[in-house]
Order: C-alpha cells, then structure tokens, then sequence
C-alpha cells in the first residue's frame, strides 16, 4: 500500500484559467513526491491548454479508474467526451457539463475511500446548473452529497487569516431574515470545532462580525446585533468557547484587530470575502469546513478575462493542495490523540477548606 496520500482534483470550467494553473503547477513534478495526484478531466482538454500555452509537455499517466494510480505520476482520469469544444474566455453548456462531469466522478470516488481529500478547481457557477446539480457553489453541493446531517461552513484562509461565513451564496436582501440566533450559534460550534481539529488550535478565539454599520450602535442603525448577534455570542460564550463580538466590520479590519483572533465569523459573503481577498489573493484558499471530508479549492473564480493568456497565478491552487494534506495529518493525529482518552479522575475538594468539626477524643487520637 502506497503511504502518500491521494489527492482528486477536479478540472473545473475548461473555458477558465483551470488547466493553465494545474499545468503551471505540475510543471514541477516533483510534488509528485509528496502526494500522488489523480485529475479528473481530460487528457485532450489538457493537451489543448498545453499548446494554447505552449507549455513543455507534461506526461500524463491516464488511468480508467482511481484504483490504478500510480505513485510519482501525473494521474488523470477521462471524465468527458474527448469531442467536447473548447472556447477560451467564454461560459458555454459544454464546459458546464465537463465541470459536473468531473465533479461528480471524483465525489463518488471520495465516498468511496478512493481519495484522501479532493481540490476543485474552479466552475462557473450558471453553466454547470443541470437536474443533478442545481447548487450555488460546490460548499451547497458537497453538503448534500457528504453531509449526513452535518451542515458545511465555508472558511476563506491563508496562513493565520480565516474568515468564516454564516451566510454564504445567497442574495444580500436574503441576509437579514436568513440570520438567527441558532444559525450563528451552529456556525460558532462548527467554527470551534474546525480550528481544533483541522488546524490543530487549542482554544481557538474567535471573532464574530456585527451586520450593521458601527454594529448596530446599539439599535440606532439595525435592531440584529441586540436581538440576534449578542445572544449568540453570549451563549457561546457559556459552552467555553472563546469567542467576542460583534464588532463592526470595517474598524475590525482597518484597524488590524482581526490579527488578534485565530479566526473571523463574517454574517455574509462579501463582508467577510472582500477584506480576505484585499489581505490575501494570491495566496487564499476555499476550505469547505463541518463535513467529514476535506475539500480546498484557490480563492478565485474562472478567470474568464485572462484565460489562454499565461499571466495567471498558481499561488492559490498550490495552497489549497497544502492546506489538504495539512488537514488530513492534523486530523489523523487529533483523532488518533482522542481515540483512547484515559478516564476522567474528578474528585470534589470544595470543602478542603472547611474546619473538622472533631471531638476531643478525636483531636487527641
């Protein structure tokens, strides 16, 4: 049995800047020594972006199914019609299709144990809209396919920054009546619970964002700080986890405080996205966090503008491969730490403290 772990990637859109950042990356095959990558996509869509590129060849190893790998190999499994067109730049029905595809292909095989953790890269979110996936983004859809009850969080991190959302694709009219004292509660929870486990934090502190300007200023501009937020943040705070808020998002940011907490709770999307991405672009990651599977993908979309040009950067989807394999091991060595805990010995000593009350007879013996 082979000892490195085996990670999926996913293709994504083949019309995007997808195939320009995973031939930039492997390009460098040596970090086939450290992991063992198993593409799903295509081995012509990859030859084509090669040449649009005019990239060095890269050897593929092309397996029909994950069984077959082959450790120090470029894996790559054929997930669509060698046929399908391809159009640099532009969204189109058979690139939505390649993304399912290829997504729903290496899901199976994570089920299956096939794969250690998988990294999407990036889709465009209308095209791949088909009857079997019918999702904002890839956090909705592996909710549903992994979740077993479980909720996914999506958390945004690059080195000692996380930002984590309440509310993730949905419109921002949506944002008030969708937040509630027992969601940001949920999230706080699954929040803790990830940094513990998957980034290996003791005591994790926790910053919880306000939704209103200035954080409500105490009604004055939005009634959900004082009815949603600080309930939530007061209940966390009585199951032992260290979390403070809400604080109003911009002097959060502006003033470094987020510098002085293991990670950020944002309400919504861009509150939380747009301060990440101005800090840490290049080098951010997409963490789908609460599920028993793990799942990183680069910060950034398809690139439409860019695609075919050579100027994209792989900083990201490095990152996302690093950030796998450090939450598999942190998980592996959390899990084997917990597996067999010793007994808890409680004794009550609070009355040490209070005299005996000894007869003389007592005293004297």
């Amino acid at each position: 049995m082979s000892e490195l772990l085996k990670i999926g990637i996913t293709h994504g859109d083949i019309n995007g800047i997808g195939y320009e950042i995973l031939l930039k990356t492997f390009s460098d095959i040596r970090l086939t020594e450290f992991f063992t990558p198993i593409i799903y996509g295509s081995a012509k869509s990859a030859s084509y972006h090669r040449k649009v590129l005019n990239y060095k060849p890269i050897n593929f190893y092309t397996i029909t199914k994950a069984e077959d790998y082959n450790d120090g190999k470029l894996n790559l499994i054929n997930c669509i019609k060698d046929e399908i067109k391809i159009d640099l730049g532009s969204p189109s029905p058979d690139a939505g299709e390649a993304a399912y595809m290829a997504l729903d292909r290496a899901s199976q095989d994570l089920k299956n144990g096939l794969i250690d953790a998988l990294v999407t890269l990036p889709i465009h979110k209308d095209t791949i809209q088909n009857d079997h996936f019918s999702f904002p983004g890839h956090t909705e859809f592996l909710q549903e396919r992994f979740g077993k009850g479980k909720k996914a969080l999506m958390m945004m991190v690059c080195n000692n920054l996380r930002v984590a959302l309440v509310t993730a694709h949905i419109p921002v009219r949506d944002v008030p009546d969708t937040i509630s004292k027992e969601l940001i509660l949920e999230r706080i929870r699954t929040l803790q619970t990830s940094l513990v486990r998957d980034f290996n934090l003791e005591n994790p502190r926790i910053a919880v964002l306000g939704l209103n300007p200035h954080a409500g200023e105490n009604g004055l501009l939005g009634k959900e700080e004082m009815d949603v937020i600080i309930p939530a943040v007061a209940e966390a705070q009585k199951q032992t986890i260290l979390c403070a808020g809400p604080f109003p998002s911009d002097g959060f940011f502006g003033s470094g405080r987020f510098k002085e907490f293991d990670a950020i709770l944002a309400m919504y999307h861009d509150q939380g996205l747009i301060p990440f991405k101005t800090l840490a672009m290049e080098a951010g990651v997409n963490y789908t966090a609460g599920l028993d599977i793990v799942r990183t993908s680069p910060d950034h979309g398809t690139a439409y503008d860019i695609a075919g040009k050579g100027i994209a950067s792989d900083e990201s989807f490095h990152q996302a491969i690093y950030l796998a394999l450090d939450v598999i091991r942190n998980r592996s060595a959390y899990d084997e730490a917990h597996a067999n805990p010793l007994r808890k010995m409680f004794f009550d000593r609070s009355k040490d403290d209070e005299k005996l009350d000894l007869t003389k007879e007592e005293q004297e013996d």
